[in-house]
Formats: structure tokens, sequence, C-alpha cells
């Protein structure tokens, strides 16, 4: 399982929104910007520490205003262009606001459906069948089966092997007189799959075509540019902790790494 080209957006706009029933604004501590330089950016994170430092609500621990610039930077540093920086610095007080939101519930929450999310993810079949629960907020565009499945040959690396063991007896002795283990069932599978490729490729009759669909396993795997919002995430996170599918940890694992994600998505309420 693969996740490439992440990206998060409009966490200025969802801020702002945060705070327009109460209308707010003069509460915010958080910065939100372009940085057109290192010496910029070193600058507006100093700022946004500050803030942090000022409204700590902790007496018994004195901050340390390198470690809150470094928290910051890895949060905060949204992505970098050719000569610029995309931020977004949270801070203390919004933070707060935000948890408090999330704490109350929908629709108290819903600033998260505004903090979008794109990345595209390569992953079995058999888990893609489970994303699809997860079908408001959401958008998903994917390498087509039906155009590009005989394009190239079937390998075990067209499968989800992230967990495989080759070495797992299947039976021992019966029915055939013989041990199997599951390599050699997967041996078999890709050598029919990959002659029905090579099949249809010689003759360009479709019912090689369908065959080879009907065939193929639900580990294959399939990318998808997939879109959401930490709304998504947060209920994901929720409802799939402890899956028995493996790649559903990667999948957590993955949003683990997302902007502010400690704060927002596994907070706990």
């Amino acid at each position: 399982m693969k996740f490439k080209n992440t990206w998060t957006g409009n966490w200025d706009n969802a801020f702002v929104g945060l705070r327009h029933p109460m209308e707010s604004y003069n509460k915010s501590d958080s910065l939100f910007g372009i940085a057109e330089n290192d010496a910029w950016l070193d600058d507006v994170v100093g700022e946004a520490a500050q803030s942090y430092i000022d409204n700590w609500k902790d007496e018994r621990v004195d901050p340390n205003k390198t470690q809150i610039k470094d928290y910051l930077l890895d949060n905060g540093v949204l992505d970098w262009g050719k000569y610029a920086c995309n931020y977004a610095f949270l801070g203390a007080v919004d933070i707060d606001l935000a948890q408090r939101m999330i704490r109350a519930g929908s629709p108290n929450d819903k600033f998260l459906r505004q903090i979008f999310v794109s990345v595209d993810i390569t992953a079995p079949l058999y888990w893609w069948k489970e994303m699809d629960t997860y079908k408001v907020g959401t958008t998903a565009n994917s390498t087509s089966t039906m155009h590009k499945l005989a394009a190239t040959p079937i390998t075990k690396e067209c499968f989800e092997m992230d967990d495989y063991n080759n070495s797992l007896l299947v039976y021992n002795q019966e029915p055939y007189n013989t041990d199997a283990y599951i390599d050699d069932i997967w041996d078999e599978i890709i050598g029919h799959c990959e002659t029905l490729r090579k099949r249809y490729l010689e003759t360009k009759d479709i019912k090689y075509w369908k065959e080879l669909i009907r065939l193929l396993p639900e580990s294959w795997l399939q990318t998808r540019a997939w879109s959401a919002n930490y709304a998504v995430l947060r209920n994901i996170i929720y409802w799939r902790k402890g899956h028995k599918l493996t790649e559903w940890k990667q999948f957590i694992d993955w949003a683990s790494t997302l902007p502010y994600a400690n704060e927002l998505l596994l907070f706990e309420n």
C-alpha cells in the first residue's frame, strides 16, 4: 500500500469559519499565508511561537520557544514551491476552540469538513471495497482496469503482498499426496491470468479479457486519486482503528502524518 502526492488545504477559511458563530475574529491567534524565503518563514514562525507562550495555560510547564517552533514547522509548513512556501500556523487559542467544538460533536465540529485532503493511494481491490463505505464528502478517480489490465505482464508485483507469507502451508499431503504452500497457489493463479492476458492480446477476442477479469484476485493493486476532508478522516480513524485488515493500520499511520493530526484527527473526546 502506498501514499503519494499528499496535499491539505483551505485551513484559513476553515478557521475563519470556526469563529463566524460568535464573530470572535479578534481572538484568533493563527497565521496563514505564503513565505517567500526561509528568513521570512523564520519571522512568521517566531511570531506564532510567541503566541503559544503568551497563551500558555499550564503554569507547571515552562514552554520552550525552540520546541514550539519545531512543532509549528513540522505541522504548519503545508508545501514548498520553487520559490515560496504555503504555511498554516495554528495558534494555541484556536486549537483550544477547535477541540472544544470537536468535543461538542456535530454540527459544532463542521469546520473539519472544510479542511481538504487529497492523496494518491495504491491499494488492493478488497480494501477499496471497504473504503467505498465512506462516500460522503469524498471523491476518487482511479486507474482503469478495463482499459489497462492487459497492457503489462501480470506478476506478483501487481498484487498486495506487504504481509505475504510464501511458506504458509495450505495442506499437508492430502488430497494430492504432496505438500502445498501458498506460493504454489499464487504461481498457478498468476500463470493462468498471464496466459489469458496473452491470449487476449494475440486474438483480440473479448472472451479472454472477460475471463481474466472474472479470475483476477481481489488483491490486485489499483491507484486512485482520493479526496476527502478532516471530518471524514476522523470518522475513518474512529471506526477502523484495530481492524483486522492491516491496510487500515497503514491508512491510519498515513493520516497521523498530516498537519495537526494529533490535535484534530487523533484528539480524543
